[in-house]
């Protein structure tokens, strides 16, 4: 590998790019799981219940507070490229890429809080 390549894998950007495409995998992976939890409901209340009560298990709490933090992170790096391509560039966006970040762990933060 050149130095040149591995320096601009030390890059904000490259870790913002990173970071954008693991956490729309993440979600895109969580989807069907999603969808069939949707079916469980509609399978009836018995059906409904056995998920709920899968879903305390602080295994799946964790995966929880991991979902909303790759939410989040996933819709700052959208609103980042967004920037990107209509705003003009100013070095100070670099910085933004941090605050996109800390924005995510907090959501992801509030998140786990908040669940009982």
């Amino acid at each position: 590998m050149s130095s040149r390549a591995w320096r601009s894998r030390n890059h904000p950007a490259y870790w913002a790019f990173l970071v954008h495409r693991v956490s729309g995998l993440a979600l895109a992976a969580f989807l069907p799981l999603h969808f069939w939890a949707l079916g469980q409901a509609l399978s009836g209340p018995a059906a409904l219940d056995g998920f709920l009560s899968w879903a305390d298990h602080p295994a799946v709490k964790l995966a929880e507070f991991g979902l909303v933090v790759a939410l989040a992170a996933h819709l700052a790096g959208g609103l980042r490229l967004l920037a990107l391509e209509f705003l003009p560039w100013r070095e100070w966006q670099k910085s933004l890429f941090a605050a996109s970040v800390a924005a995510a762990l907090a959501a992801g933060l509030l998140f786990a809080l908040n669940v009982g």
